[in-house]
């Protein structure tokens, strides 16, 4: 049975093992496309440091920029771009001032991140920092540039249109340092260092996705994840199905009779071969039997007169199966063997001594070997003997045979009698 076993379960798991390995390899940066183009339009607002007096308008418009931006899964990412803004006043002294500025910033995925995919395909969100260097220019109040540090922070909303164009909407916060001019192009009087000059960008615009691939990486599910889950699931149930409680050969799943003794012989359905149907395997029926005309040719052959030294040196027992405490059929004739005894002999009293093989937990077998003890003196005392005659021993476990012989240890589960 091992030999048909065996080859079917490494068949079944090197299959599954192969579909995992294929849907891992599936899963990888060519299900999706890395580039897009950026490219957005709207308003800025330079908040400070402006000149005493003037003030900027908060919809600023002209302001673009266009970016080229590589993801390098679907969760993070780097984009080059270029900005242009034009600042012009609100209500006070009349100033155009044009700021010129490329960064290099990280990009994250939140949606994937958050996992928005458990509720929406369409909507996404992308979060960006990074560095840049700028170029103000105010022809009317300075001559040459200015030439400034940034530093960016922003978040943008996607709507997805199609596979190949989303809707954007970018909020950036621009820090500068190094300022020596104001934005209306007067002299900067604060300070020359640090991040005391901010900028605002409001804008919507087109992300166009390049490559030859379905989707982008802003949207990409790798939905293969679950398909790996369900393949790990099932060779999962395979082990547990292979699994052998009984140690017969025969996996639990096929096993008809799944806590036959162990080391018996049994069929293709796990069940202990018992030709004769008298609910003991053949293989163990014949051991005992053998045990029984070895201990009936050991009797015949002993004095007739020296029953009590039979008794006392253990020949005669009362056999059980494993892990019961109810006396198995065979050992009738032990039990009937004392009944005589004690009926001839009303003088003499006995210990029932119970014991248990090596199998399991001491001090369960301990429990064990007890019971075995006691429900054999009840068999006792229904037929006919004083209970007070009786003295109860639970010895536990009986070390004197080998552990892992199937055979010895049928041996010492038993009860056995001392006469007193």
């Amino acid at each position: 049975m091992k030999k048909v076993v065996l080859p079917l379960l490494m068949i079944c798991l090197t299959s599954a093992s192969l579909q995992a390995q294929d849907v891992q390899e599936s899963g990888n940066s060519n299900d999706y496309n890395k580039w897009s183009i950026d490219v957005n339009g709207g308003f800025s607002k330079p908040a400070n440091p402006m000149s005493p007096g003037y003030h900027s308008s908060a919809f600023n418009f002209f302001h673009a920029d266009l970016g080229f931006r590589y993801m390098f899964n679907t969760k993070f990412g780097l984009k080059l771009d270029a900005g242009y803004d034009v600042m012009s006043e609100d209500d006070g002294p009349e100033f155009e001032s044009k700021l010129l500025r490329t960064s290099l910033q990280g990009y994250a995925n939140l949606g994937r991140i958050m996992e928005f995919e458990s509720w929406t395909n369409r909507f996404n969100l992308l979060g960006h920092m990074g560095v840049g260097v700028g170029q103000l220019k105010n022809d009317d109040r300075f001559e040459g540039e200015d030439w400034i540090g940034n530093f960016l922070i922003g978040l943008t909303g996607q709507v997805r249109l199609s596979d190949r164009v989303s809707l954007n909407a970018d909020f950036t916060m621009i820090n500068s340092f190094s300022q020596q001019k104001t934005w209306d192009g007067g002299n900067n009087q604060t300070t020359k260092q640090g991040f005391d000059s901010t900028l605002y960008n409001a804008t919507v615009g087109l992300s166009i996705y390049l490559g030859k691939n379905e989707k982008h990486a802003d949207w990409f599910v790798d939905d293969k994840s679950d398909e790996l889950d369900a393949l790990e699931q099932r060779i999962g149930e395979v082990e547990t199905m292979m699994n052998d409680s009984d140690k017969d050969g025969v996996p639990d799943y096929l096993d008809a009779e799944p806590n036959s003794v162990t080391g018996v012989a049994v069929d293709t359905k796990g069940r202990a071969i018992d030709k004769n149907n008298n609910g003991v395997p053949d293989e163990l029926e014949s051991y005992l039997d053998q045990r029984t005309n070895e201990i009936k040719k050991e009797v015949s052959e002993s004095n007739s007169n020296d029953l009590a030294g039979l008794i006392n040196n253990g020949y005669v027992n009362v056999y059980f199966d494993f892990n019961s405490d109810k006396p198995n059929a065979q050992s009738v004739s032990g039990v009937n063997f004392l009944i005589k005894y004690l009926k001839q002999n009303p003088s003499v009293s006995a210990d029932v001594v119970g014991y248990a093989d090596e199998i399991g937990n001491s001090d369960y077998n301990k429990q064990l070997s007890q019971r075995r003890a006691e429900n054999v003196k009840k068999i006792l005392v229904d037929a006919g003997i004083d209970a007070g005659r009786l003295n109860i021993v639970g010895n536990g476990e009986d070390t004197s045979v080998n552990k892992d012989s199937k055979y010895a240890r049928q041996v010492v589960r038993r009860v056995t009698f001392i006469l007193k």
